[in-house]
């Protein structure tokens, strides 16, 4: 349980220092100044962090991908609407509290996993930046301003008389609508220069001893400003007091996984897939054609080098295997495939080496555990070689080049596209490279540029990839069919 900064477990008798159905949330939008102080068991702790990074790591694909502000407003809207929805203050019938209670934990829990390094906490505040300016622009005007009015943003507003003084110079650099009447009549602030750099940049303000003259349209900078500057004395005064948690061996790992999960993405359904999610049984001598049309590349290199070699690695087999199960392939089929796979063993030493383990993978043998397939994030773990983890972070640049031209030029991909696929590569994202990739071999299923597997979201998990790749199919052959 987290209770006023601290986690206790919920079997214990501990007294409650706060009932969460007293708290009031105001407001959609949250400076996060205060700690949640109200009890919250571990697994609650973990999925509202989850929910969020969700939407964070969606953030951050986007600047990876060069995204206008308005397309990456788009997507983190549909995230937020999804994983972690805030409803008006004024809606009747949405549990306002609870959702707002949410999000005031999810946004502490990963303070804790981003607090540890600068690059973590840069990141951070700049995903958290982009998901409160979209808050803040998505926000109903009369509960944004009332938000406003409740903080101390150390803004003077300038009177009547300094407006009449500097009218020439306000009027001068204005760059709002060109109507006469808004530029006399627009209201304005006055701060510190230092705290609208923007502004300056870009000449967007009349300067005066120091001071910056903010008109009211531009206000929102100012706002922007101060939640990272807020949040920044925040993450380090919680990086000074990160040791204490040390100890807990409960929050340790789950704070480790939530820093490591931005660098793939968190997949969402896909998270503990141990089943069929496409709906159709697939055969095993379906297989072949269906890696050469839907598989993702690290699963493609796979299923070549089975074909190559007839045979692979433990934790290749491995990989590959809970891969096909969740695509759909039953036991039967599979015992069926891996034994024409390897083609070049006996019965004997077949069933005696590999079909107990392939039984094992999908829950009849041992200890009878239904395993999911692994996410990209799981492939992305340092300790992943090059035959059974992540191409674009295991491949050398030529060797990566040349694999997805011969996995996928008759799809679309043509070496033009390379060089925007390598860079994203060579800065680390490589579910972006993922994501760009599945776009481009899908253009002719009317998949366009930045979106993604669907709504802007990037490729967090093979099957995922696997099977929009295969319903995108389906959808055109039923589309042929009416024609």
């Amino acid at each position: 349980m987290f209770k006023g900064g601290k986690i206790t477990q919920g079997d214990q008798n501990i007294p409650q220092v706060a009932n969460h159905g007293l708290l009031k949330y105001p407001f959609r939008l949250n400076f996060y100044d205060e700690p949640p102080l109200f009890d919250v068991t571990i697994e609650e702790f973990e999925t509202c962090a989850l929910d969020r990074l969700r939407i964070l790591a969606e953030i951050e694909s986007s600047a990876a991908r060069n995204r206008s502000w308005e397309e990456t407003k788009a997507v983190t809207s549909a995230q937020c609407s999804k994983y972690l929805p805030l409803s008006p203050t004024l809606s009747k019938f949405a549990d306002r509290d609870g959702e707002r209670k949410r999000d005031h934990l999810s946004h502490f829990v990963l303070r804790l996993a981003f607090c540890r390094s600068e690059d973590l906490r840069r990141r951070f505040v700049k995903a958290e930046s982009t998901l409160f300016k979209t808050r803040y622009d998505d926000d109903i005007s009369g509960e944004r301003e009332n938000f406003l009015n409740s903080r101390n943003f150390n803004w003077i507003l300038v009177d009547q008389e300094e407006h009449t003084k500097f009218s020439t110079e306000l009027i001068a650099a204005y760059q709002g609508p060109k109507g006469e009447t808004d530029r006399v009549s627009e209201r304005y602030y006055k701060v510190k220069w230092t705290r609208v750099p923007d502004l300056v940049e870009k000449r967007k303000v009349f300067l005066k001893g120091g001071w910056a003259y903010v008109p009211h349209r531009e206000q929102s900078s100012i706002v922007f400003q101060e939640f990272e500057a807020h949040l920044e004395k925040a993450l380090e005064m919680t990086a000074r007091l990160l040791p204490r948690l040390d100890e807990d061996t409960r929050l340790v790992p789950i704070l480790n996984n939530l820093s490591q999960g931005s660098l793939a993405g968190i997949s969402s359904e896909w998270a503990n897939a141990s089943g069929s999610t496409n709906g159709a049984e697939i055969r095993a001598e379906m297989v072949d054609n269906l890696a050469k049309k839907h598989f993702p590349l690290c699963m493609r290199t796979l299923h070549d080098s089975l074909q190559r070699d007839n045979h692979l690695k433990h934790f290749g087999r491995l990989q590959y295997g809970l891969f096909l199960k969740v695509l759909g392939l039953s036991i039967e089929e599979a015992i069926a495939f891996w034994r024409k796979s390897f083609s070049r063993m006996t019965d004997d030493k077949f069933n005696k080496e590999y079909k107990y383990n392939i039984r094992h993978s999908y829950g009849l043998e041992g200890k009878r555990a239904n395993y999911a397939a692994k996410s990209c994030l799981q492939l992305l773990t340092p300790g992943s070689s090059s035959d059974h983890g992540c191409p674009y972070r295991t491949y050398s640049p030529e060797n990566l080049q040349s694999t997805l031209l011969s996995s996928y030029s008759y799809l679309g991909l043509g070496s033009a596209d390379l060089p925007e696929i390598m860079a994203t590569v060579k800065a680390g994202h490589y579910h972006v490279a993922c994501t760009r990739v599945f776009e481009l071999t899908h253009a002719s299923s009317g998949v366009s540029r930045g979106q993604g597997i669907g709504e802007g979201e990037s490729v967090t998990h093979p099957n995922q990839y696997a099977a929009k790749s295969m319903e995108l199919q389906k959808a055109k052959e039923n589309a042929m069919e009416v024609e």
